[in-house]
This record gives structure tokens, sequence and C-alpha cells, in this order.
């Protein structure tokens, strides 16, 4: 990376256009617009909830069942993502969402302080194919630990968020499969309607904002429609974020970027746009090049837990002999623990051991790398850069061998 961590040191110099675009005193979470450059969609922001401040772009860690895998908090901390992930299909069926209620919420059980997202559980539910059937009043599935019958439904998965105590919520959609044909796609996106209304009409605690979920594929008519019907409901009572979903999931990638080109910027300027399940850094550049503000992805924890981890000069892949008397760190340019400590040569050998602390390592690196993609991507906004830096950081992807 080629910013520091921290906004400090910004000077009037780097003619930063500084504006505030605040959301309705009624969301609580007051989004706050900080950068934009000239006519480009990119930005800077940051908003409120009652666990911190989070500044975005930002990209959020994956925390399925109550922990970022092979990360400890600890860790976690030093890493210092903005926002982590639970989610809602996987902390309803266990331990049980009563249960972490019982115990004083999420935050509190996983030794988290602080801002928490929590799917809705749409995602995994509609991914069972075979073991669910969606019917207006919600999905029914069978549990993937022990096959037992269940039912999710847009209240459903409100009381569970409420009962995790997350600080963003998110709506219960439908999520259908890449390439969907169209009739059933728009059949899906007026079911996602009808779940956003009776999300809404759901008790949350007062500290939660809810996030509305934008469906459509690759359609960009079907995407606006869906859009204005997710505005008239927000005229009636605001949401505190919009979130593009059924993005990621099968279509070409050329697909997907043509649609986040065209679309991201007719989201509303006064809210976080949150882009769901994306997260390769090349995915990561564009998306904050198209104005988008916030990205989870399991990918990071993944490619570590295989040994392939992502840096400043491309990707690394630690089973590769030309690793096993290397003395260098894994990216010369973080700053992480991982590679301020460790050679290449110990996580090749700890990956061709099985050891689990080279799942640990790697992760720390992979999370540290992106959110500091991320972050940097932010300090580039703000004194006004972006552009040279998103040159300068696909070719060094694009031309070191790492």
């Amino acid at each position: 990376m080629d910013a520091p961590d921290h906004e400090e040191g910004v000077t009037s110099q780097a003619k930063i256009r500084r504006f505030v675009i605040a959301a309705s005193q009624s969301t609580g979470f007051n989004f706050q617009c900080e950068s934009l450059q000239g006519e480009q969609p990119a930005r800077a922001g940051r908003f409120s909830t009652a666990h911190g401040e989070v500044r975005t772009p930002a990209f959020m860690p994956v925390g399925t069942q109550g922990t970022v895998k092979a990360v400890s908090p600890a860790q976690l901390a030093e890493i210092a993502p903005e926002v982590i992930l639970g989610n809602t299909y996987h902390l309803g069926l266990r331990p049980g969402d009563a249960l972490v209620a019982k115990l004083g919420g999420l935050h509190r059980f996983m030794a988290w302080d602080g801002p928490i997202l929590t799917d809705s559980g749409g995602f995994q539910v509609f991914s069972l194919s075979s073991l669910r059937k969606i019917r207006e009043e919600g999905v029914t599935f069978a549990s993937h630990i022990d096959g037992s019958p269940q039912f999710l439904s847009p209240e459903r998965s409100m009381e569970i968020q409420r009962n995790l105590g997350s600080d963003i919520v998110m709506a219960l959609d439908e999520c259908p499969p890449g390439q969907l044909e169209r009739p059933k796609l728009e059949a899906s996106m007026a079911r996602t309607t009808r779940w956003l209304e009776r999300c809404r009409k759901s008790p949350l605690d007062p500290h939660q904002g809810l996030f509305a979920i934008n469906q459509g594929g690759t359609h960009l008519d079907l995407r606006r429609d869906h859009l204005h019907q997710i505005l008239e409901l927000d005229a009636r009572a605001p949401f505190q974020g919009f979130a593009v979903g059924g993005l990621s999931v099968g279509e070409p990638k050329e697909a997907m970027n043509a649609t986040l080109a065209e679309f991201v910027r007719e989201l509303p300027m006064d809210r976080p746009r949150y882009l769901m399940g994306v997260g390769t850094p090349e995915d990561l550049l564009f998306g904050m090049e198209q104005g988008v503000d916030l990205f989870d992805c399991v990918l990071p924890t993944r490619e570590a837990r295989h040994g392939r981890l992502l840096t400043s000069r491309g990707r690394l892949n630690l089973k590769n002999a030309r690793h096993r008397e290397s003395d260098r760190p894994a990216d010369p340019d973080c700053a992480c623990y991982t590679c301020r400590t460790f050679s290449r040569a110990y996580l090749h050998h700890l990956l061709r051991s099985g050891e689990l602390l080279g799942s640990t390592l790697n992760s720390i690196h992979n999370l540290s790398y992106t959110v500091q993609l991320t972050r940097a991507g932010r300090q580039a906004l703000l004194e006004g850069r972006f552009p040279d830096f998103a040159r300068r950081t696909r070719e060094l992807w694009n031309t070191e061998e790492p």
C-alpha cells in the first residue's frame, strides 16, 4: 500500500471537496460523504453506530458463526476492521438467538465491541436448493446440522437479528441464482419487495439500522424498477442503507462489472451503499471506483486456509517449492503481525505440516491486506489522488512477481 493507515496529515493543498449529506435524523446513522473525485462516483464517507463510527470505503470480515475463522478477537482488533459480520441463519440454528440474547447479545458473546452487521440468512437458505421450499409466508428448509425442519420468514429474520443485537440489520430477500430467466427473476423481485415491507414493520432495538437489498440480476431495467419500489417504501420511513444483492452468484464477471458501473451511482447518495458477497482485491478496487462504501466476502480467510495469500504484488501460493527456503516476508509492503514476524519459509512449513497456526497467520495477513486496501483507497480519496492510487495498485498486481 502507498498510503498511511490514518487520516492525519491531510492538507488544504489536497483540494478535497468535502461536504455533508446527512440522512434523516430519524435514521441515527447520519451518513456523511466527505470526498468526491470530480465527476467520478468514487467517494469516502462515514456513519455512526452505537458501537462506533464506520469509515468508508471499508471491507467487512465475515464471522459467520460468531467468529472470523482462525482469528481471535485480539488479533482482529489489531487488524481493526470497521465492521464485522455475523450470520442469522447459522447463529439462529446454533447456538440459537435466544441463548445469545440471554448471554448479553452477539457483541458480548463473541467479545467484539465494534460495529456488527448481520446477514438476513436469505443467501444461506436459498443456497440449500433441494432442502427448501419458498412460500409467500417465508421459506421452509431442513437444517444442515441435523435435518430438522425450520422456517424463516421476514419477521423471524428480524427477530433473530434483534436478539443478536447487531448494529446493521439486513432485510430478508429472495436471492436468485445468476442467469435466472427473466420472468422468474421478476417474480422473485416482487416477493423481495413485499418481504422488505414486512421486515420494516417488525420491531428492532433503537440502536439497530435496517438495510434494504436491491435485486434484479444483471438487468439494469429490473434493478431500476426494484430500486423505485424500495424508494417508495423509503419515502414513508427511511432505511439506513442500501445493498446491492444478487451479484457474484454465477454471472460472468464482465456482466457484474457492467451492472455496477451503471447502477451503483443511482443508489441514494445520503446512505451507505453495500455490495454483498464481493471481496477479491480486483473487485474491491473496481467497486470503490463505482462508489461502493461497504464490502464483505469469505475469500480472504478461505484462501488463507489453502495457503493462498493476497499481496500488494499479486497472489502468492505458499505451496510452491520456491518458498521452502525463502527468508522474505509474505508481502514486504505489509506491516501485519504475520509479515513483520515470519518468513515465507515458515509459512510454507506450517502449510506442508498441516499446522493450525498456518491458517491463523495466513488469515491475519489476508484480512490485513484486504482491510488495508479499502483503507488506503479511502485515504487516497481524501487526499484527491484516488485515480493514481488505483492505477499504481493495478500496476503492482500485474507487473511484479510476488
